[in-house]
Parts: C-alpha cells; structure tokens; sequence
C-alpha cells in the first residue's frame, strides 16, 4: 500500500480536530482492525523533534476512518509556518506503514489563548 496524500490546515491556538478515510490502492477502505496508530508534524523531514505530536486514534476500523487531533494549548506552541507530517500504523505482528502523508498548513493567530 503507498501512503496517500492529504493536506492538513490549523491556527495557532485553535482545537483542531479532522477525520480521514484511509483507503487502499482499489479505493476501498483499509480495514485497521488491531492496528494501533501515530502522526507527528515537523519543520522538514530532517528535523530531529516534532512541532506537533497529533492525538491520533481509530474511529472506525472497518472502514478506515481516523481522527488526528490537538487541544488549543498544543496548536498554540506550533510555528506559524508549513510543516510536513505522516501517518504511521502499526499491525499486531508491529510491522509498521506510512499510510498517510501531507503538509500542514499553520496561520498565525493574534489573540494569545490566555487572554480569556
């Protein structure tokens, strides 16, 4: 299976949340029963630490569906720049597939988090 490709956008201090269908080769969904799943989002590929750890899980493994997540505080910390991040799943032999791939676009935002 070859990683698909997705764009991802948030702001700085936002809650961002978004789900997406991961889908084999033919275009039906990659069924994740008993995988468990990681995303993280870097400056380059060659950065040695992530500017986003996602909060990543399986909404629905039969039929492929996955939900990348950050709280406020977390996107908050994020540099207002594009990052690049991937999606890796682990099956229960833990053999390990980039399933996902894309950038991550950040906006700046003006209105700190902590001022209400």
């Amino acid at each position: 299976m070859s990683a698909g490709y997705q764009d991802l956008f948030l702001s700085q201090g936002d809650t961002f949340t978004t789900q997406l269908t991961l889908d084999d080769s033919y275009g039906n969904p990659y069924n994740l029963t008993g995988f468990r799943i990681g995303a993280q989002a870097r400056t380059s590929y060659y950065t040695a630490n992530a500017a986003l750890i996602f909060t990543a899980s399986i909404s629905d493994a039969n039929n492929g569906i996955i939900q990348l997540s950050a709280n406020s505080a977390t996107t908050a910390n994020v540099p207002s720049k594009t990052l690049v991040y991937d999606v890796l799943i682990k099956d229960t032999s833990n053999n390990v597939t980039k399933v996902l791939e894309g950038r991550v676009f950040v906006d700046p935002t003006v209105t700190p988090i902590t001022s209400f």
